[in-house]
């Protein structure tokens, strides 16, 4: 029981268990509001925002395409609005935190072996090839 203990209450799993919580939590916010702003949003534009009701049939089997459609326009809705509203900021956040961090750099990189030599170097420690 003890090592289950440990295993359970471990940085990471913690950690995990939050990410998912959280992780359900944003999800249920995007998909209302693509349900409830954006398909309606669409709808508006093309006069048809629930495509659930398109079928065919063939041979007695009925094909319900337009409820794959509806799963297709949400995936892409919600995609989209993942990409825009979540991946792009923190994608920015973190180019703009490395470029901040890389302001005064102290290696350089060696021409001929690509190691990371101190700035001021003009002999490369590793390979000994002199450094401009």
């Amino acid at each position: 029981m003890k090592g289950f203990k440990q295993f359970i209450l471990r940085g990471n799993m913690v950690d995990l268990a939050v990410g998912v919580v959280v992780g359900a939590a944003f999800g249920a916010v995007v998909k209302s509001l693509v349900e409830n702003i954006i398909t309606p949003f669409i709808g508006a534009i093309v006069k048809a925002p629930d495509f659930s009701a398109l079928t065919f049939t063939i041979n007695g089997s009925k094909f319900n395409y337009g409820n794959f459609l509806n799963a297709l326009i949400s995936f892409l809705i919600i995609s989209t609005v993942i990409y825009f509203f979540v991946i792009l900021p923190i994608n920015t956040l973190v180019a703009r935190a490395k470029k901040e961090n890389n302001i005064d750099p102290t290696t350089k990189k060696c021409k001929e072996c690509m190691s990371d030599i101190p700035i001021g170097a003009h002999r490369c420690l590793y390979c000994t090839s002199v450094v401009d």
